[in-house]
């Protein structure tokens, strides 16, 4: 391999890296938790909120579809980011969707 093709696979290393806290990509745990606090700031009661990672991404971050049980049968959908440590949801950028397929 020459010197440029292996900076350009060191810098694409550290690109595919980021999205989550300390340079590594967001786990659904995390984003779950950010969900949690967000909703628990507005103040807003939910009974539970189950996150899964979808395929697409948003400025180089996962994003990830919650659902947010608001109570019988109130469920809402979130699609939500996590951009260099900050929680974005879609009804703050439309631009973040979910889409239909999505990851376990």
């Amino acid at each position: 391999m020459t010197r440029a093709a292996l900076l350009v696979a060191a810098a694409l290393t550290l690109v595919a890296g980021c999205g989550g806290s300390e340079g590594k990509p967001a786990t659904a745990p995390e984003v779950k938790a950010a969900v949690e606090e967000r909703l628990l700031a507005e103040p807003l009661s939910f009974k539970w909120v189950y996150c899964l990672r979808t395929k697409r991404s948003f400025e180089g971050a996962r994003i990830f579809r919650c659902n947010v049980n608001f109570g019988p049968p109130h469920i809402e959908v979130y699609c939500v980011t996590l951009a260099g440590g900050t929680l974005v949801t879609n009804r703050e950028d439309p631009r973040i969707r979910c889409g239909r397929g999505y990851d376990d």
